[in-house]
């Protein structure tokens, strides 16, 4: 259930004859064609930026990946690949001379070599069950990747025929014997993630993580959660070996390392909570990573943690810092390390030094991730976007604290929309605590008219709403349709420090539902232009359970929409995949606190629904089962309350087919239009 605002300038603007006025409302049409830019990777020796762009194809409905390069200090980009399949995970070589990547254009993903001076793409992997996630050695020779694999199968061609079996029977029951069979959106197959190393100059793959474990790990981990050492001979990976997993309640992931041509493997950490995202420092002295300090819990803050890997010794460079570090990185001196962190709905970077001490905050104020340091040590790369800006590839030198576009991938499609920024705002909200919000005005806004409110409910429920372009819940499409949306970044919410995350646990419909009323006053009493009478609410998820309790608590919205949402705790717990997320959340099982799963599930209130509802589910969504959904509209169908099930049964947790998506944003915004429009 797991960007300061910057005005898009076109590039006429930078002519001198000034901007092209916005002449239109976001639309579906418009939304699809944005092109979606990801994984920015700068060369070694930081002249250029390779890129992904994703373009969405209505009619074949899926998504085409390419790879892009652009000059750093800017300049026309160009296009490096150009298949019909998917070319993702561009990984530059130690000498700047080739770019490993992955591609589907022999019909499975596979690592193929591209030069930059020119010539076709040639494959380098040839395995049945594929490769991913290429990571070079630092003297070129090598490439690590993960392909998954059936653990007991001693080579390519006996996993090749126990895939062929499974595919070309007839029989497809499936005999379980342990919980995680499945994750999130899909069956697990009997396969597990290894990782590969290949010598590039010959020779097959060598699996130097064996065994019935998965590396990395399925769950929880970082990105990527594998490393080679600088001098090319040992291999740092994540897995999680917790035997407690196959009850569904293991979130141990720990560290280990292994030579690079396979052979012993030694664990680097031993804790009982969750260590991942392992980083070499380029002397090859430390070995950082990250780590949880509570056991079970999936949402405790995670700190930097440092391994002298001569000493044997980790000591935490975070201790005292209350935010939660995501993507790390070391300096070129391995004097200092790098990492980001969500931040008050936005992104901060931060500096601290091996040695301990004082963690410098570098940037905030944007919403960035991707996140790489140049040669000359203080110029980043980086995507930066905005609630209305999608991501494009910036620099930015931390040495003048000037940001600088690097791409405007979707100058000419945005130049005639027009989409109003964030504004953000605070109030008391649960427990007297500060609360962070954000407000959305409709395009063609005029504040002597009335517009309706359209309250978003985030998920997670510790994602935050950020300053950010989604590509699901686009807080822009919904104020294209004539709405004023309202976020409310409620108690559980990441990036407002640990206290906050944690008092959501076993206060499931408490102090996130107070933030929600309260922010909906706030909300009404400072801002004349909405009209009071026509409030909705709509939230997926997390976000989901909420709108469900929110059905049973009050009558204050006209309508709302729950997609994916959590109905009943009790069978919700039977039902997702990871048991250790409502175990911790209801402090127990369902047997051990009956109370908690009867107090906070929305089910419990079905006598008070009166609100019309639009519920969303898909058939493979398995965090958030489809029977709670069919609960929900059985329930609202009983009580005789004005409800629609929208069912995707091709789609899981997420509807990403660009044909669904546009069924789901025409029947989400004519619901609430049908009620807030009248």
């Amino acid at each position: 259930m797991r960007k300061r605002i910057l005005a898009l300038i076109p590039i006429i603007a930078c002519l001198g004859f000034g901007a092209p006025t916005p002449t239109k409302p976001l639309t579906f049409a418009d939304f699809i064609k944005i092109k979606r830019v990801t994984d920015p990777q700068p060369s070694p020796d930081g002249r250029w930026i390779a890129y992904v762009v994703t373009v969405m194809d209505k009619d074949a409905n899926r998504g085409d990946s390419d790879i892009w390069l652009v000059p750093t200090k800017g300049g026309g980009p160009r296009r490096l690949t150009s298949s019909p399949a998917a070319d993702n995970s561009p990984r530059w070589s130690p000498d700047g001379r080739r770019i490993a990547f992955v591609s589907g254009r022999s019909g499975s993903p596979q690592i193929w070599m591209l030069a930059i001076d020119g010539g076709e793409a040639t494959p380098v992997t040839h395995l049945s069950t594929g490769a991913t996630g290429p990571v070079w050695s630092p003297d070129g020779k090598r490439l690590a990747f993960v392909s998954s694999v059936y653990p007991d199968a001693a080579d390519d061609e006996a996993n090749r025929k126990k895939s062929e079996a499974w595919e070309k029977g007839k029989v497809k029951a499936r005999i379980l014997d342990a919980l995680f069979f499945r994750y999130f959106n899909a069956w697990r197959d009997g396969t597990r993630n290894h990782v590969f190393v290949l010598a590039l100059d010959g020779g097959s793959p060598v699996d130097v993580t064996p065994g019935d474990y998965d590396a990395p790990p399925m769950d929880l981990g970082g990105n990527p959660d594998y490393a080679f050492s600088p001098d090319g001979l040992e291999i740092a990976f994540v897995r999680n070996v917790d035997p407690d997993l196959k009850k569904g309640i293991g979130t141990n992931n720990d560290v280990f390392v292994t030579p690079s041509g396979g052979g012993p493997i030694t664990a680097v950490t031993t804790s009982k909570a969750n260590d991942n995202s392992p980083r070499y420092s380029p002397d090859g002295k430390y070995l950082a990573y990250k780590a949880m300090a509570r056991p079970g819990y999936e949402s405790d803050k995670l700190d930097v943690m440092l391994y002298d890997l001569a000493a044997k010794k980790a000591v935490n460079l975070t201790a005292g810092l209350d935010v939660s570090a995501d993507e790390l990185f070391w300096s070129r001196d391995s004097g200092a390390l790098y990492f980001t962190a969500d931040e008050r709905g936005r992104t901060a970077l931060y500096r601290i030094p091996a040695a301990g001490g004082k963690a410098d905050k570098i940037l905030d104020g944007r919403t960035f991730n991707g996140v790489s340091l140049l040669p000359d040590g203080t110029t980043f790369v980086l995507l930066d976007e905005a609630m209305n800006r999608p991501a494009d590839v910036w620099s930015y030198d931390a040495a003048a604290k000037k940001a600088v576009r690097v791409t405007d991938t979707n100058a000419d499609l945005l130049a005639g929309l027009e989409m109003n920024p964030a504004e953000e705002f605070w109030f008391e909200g649960g427990a007297k605590d500060k609360v962070h919000g954000w407000l959305v005005r409709p395009p063609a806004f005029d504040a002597a008219k009335k517009y309706p409110l359209v309250l978003l409910i985030h998920g997670g429920p510790h994602g935050p709403w950020k300053d950010e372009f989604h590509y699901r819940w686009n807080t822009e499409m919904f104020a294209a349709a004539g709405f004023v949306v309202g976020e409310i970044n409620f108690h559980a919410s990441g990036g407002y420090g640990q206290k906050f995350s944690d008092a959501i646990v076993g206060d499931w419909g408490g102090k996130p539902y107070q933030d929600i009323m309260k922010g909906l006053d706030y909300i009404l009493a400072r801002n004349a232009f909405i009209d009071k009478a026509r409030v909705g609410a709509a939230g997926a998820s997390y976000g989901g359970y909420l709108i469900n309790w929110i059905e049973g608590q009050t009558n204050r919205f006209v309508c709302l929409v729950s997609h994916d949402g959590v109905f009943d705790l009790r069978s919700m717990w039977g039902a997702t995949e990871e048991l250790w997320f409502p175990e911790w959340e209801q402090l127990g099982t369902p047997w051990t606190s009956p109370e908690q799963y009867a107090k906070w599930s929305p089910s419990s209130y079905v006598k008070a629904f009166k609100t019309p509802m639009l519920v969303v589910h898909s058939q493979n969504d398995f965090r958030v089962p489809l029977e709670q959904g069919l609960q929900l509209f059985s329930s609202l169908q009983r009580m005789n309350v004005p409800s629609k099930l929208l069912y995707f049964p091709d789609e899981d947790h997420f509807v990403s087919k660009p044909q669904n998506a546009e069924l789901w944003w025409k029947t989400v915004l004519d619901w609430l239009g049908s009620y807030l429009k009248k």
